[in-house]
């Protein structure tokens, strides 16, 4: 477990209301994946610097962000050759970007875990070694095997679309 705490919180908020605490989205995470109709966009780094962007089927899971992707897509590709990368989601009340660096997760157990998460939400993924498999997955997730990859937070943004308001930057040491 990561237990992410923020090192630097800065209120973005032009009309006066407080900080947003970093638990708000935290919990909203936790609760919301994998059983919530929610879309997540990855936003990585092209080789010349372009950059690419591809809905991702994403869980919180003991503190962190997950994700899957084919070897052989865009994203893949990307994050092998530039681990930096963002995700954004619409929460409940919460608009959220998330920045860092996404790793590829091959350890089994871990990979193991993560199918139970994901078929929990519906997905029938299973584990095969250090990458999962499913009878289906969106089309631009590319042939089975999926790889699993952990975001490694640095940053993230909020802008509440719900009492209370606020808008709020909150940095992270990364571990």
């Amino acid at each position: 477990m990561t237990d992410y705490e923020p090192t630097l919180t800065r209120n973005l908020d032009r009309y006066g209301n407080a900080p947003l605490p970093w638990s708000r989205a935290r919990d909203v995470l936790a609760a919301d994946t994998p059983t919530a109709d929610l879309t997540f966009f990855v936003a990585t780094v092209r080789p010349d610097g372009r950059p690419h962007s591809a809905g991702v089927g994403a869980v919180w899971v003991d503190d962190a962000l997950y994700f899957v992707g084919g070897p052989g897509t865009r994203r893949s590709r990307n994050l092998a050759a530039n681990p930096a990368c963002s995700i954004s989601v619409r929460l409940r009340g919460l608009d959220l970007v998330l920045e860092g660096d996404a790793h590829r997760v091959t350890d089994p157990d871990t990979v193991a875990r993560l199918a139970e998460v994901y078929r929990s939400g519906g997905w029938p993924a299973t584990a095969s070694g250090d990458a999962l498999t499913a009878p289906f997955s969106a089309p631009s997730a590319g042939p089975p095997p999926w790889h699993l990859y952990r975001l490694t937070l640095r940053r993230a943004v909020g802008v509440a679309s719900a009492e209370p308001h606020g808008a709020t930057a909150w940095e992270f040491a990364g571990a």
